[in-house]
C-alpha cells in the first residue's frame, strides 16, 4: 500500500466503499485496517490511548480518501473533502474526541493540501464493527 494513494479498502460487510451520485462521493464508514486486518481494537480512553486513537484516526481517513479516489471520474483533477463524520467508540468518561478526530484531519491535509479541511462532526459511540476503536466517513466531491 503506497502512503500517496492507498488502494480502496475491500468492504467488510454487504456494501460498497464508495458511491459517486450526481457529483458527490459518499463513503462507508472506514476503520482502521490493512489489507483488511484492523491494526487496533478497543476503546479509546481505556485499552486505547487517545495518541493512538489518533493514529489510527488518521489511517481510517486515508482509507475513506483511497475508497473516494476510486470512484472518481476520469476527467477529474482532484478530490475535495465536504464534510467528515468521526465516530470514536469511547469509554465511558472519555471526552476528547476532537483531539482523537484531529488525526483524521492531519491525514485529510497530509494528502491534499492545506486549506483542504472539511466541515468535522466527532461522535462518541459504545461499540464499532470488530472492535474498531474508530471509524471515518467522508463526503466529498471531483474536481
Amino acid at each position: 500500500m503506497s502512503s500517496e494513494h492507498p488502494s480502496s479498502p475491500a468492504p467488510q460487510g454487504d456494501y460498497v466503499a464508495a458511491v459517486l451520485h450526481a457529483g458527490t462521493i459518499y463513503t462507508a464508514g472506514m476503520t482502521p485496517r490493512i489489507d483488511g486486518r484492523l491494526t487496533v481494537t478497543g476503546l479509546v480512553g481505556d485499552t486505547v490511548s487517545l495518541e493512538e486513537a489518533y493514529a489510527a484516526t488518521g489511517l481510517a481517513a486515508s482509507n475513506a480518501l483511497a475508497a473516494a479516489r476510486a470512484v472518481l471520474p476520469d476527467e477529474s483533477t482532484g478530490l475535495r473533502c465536504l464534510q467528515m463524520t468521526v465516530y470514536v467508540a469511547a469509554a465511558v468518561g472519555f471526552t476528547q474526541l476532537s483531539a482523537v478526530a484531529d488525526g483524521a484531519s492531519a491525514a485529510i491535509v497530509a494528502a491534499l493540501g492545506p486549506g483542504t479541511l472539511p466541515a468535522r462532526s466527532a461522535i462518541g459511540v459504545a461499540t464499532l464493527p470488530s472492535g474498531a476503536p474508530v471509524e471515518v466517513q467522508l463526503v466529498a466531491a471531483p474536481l
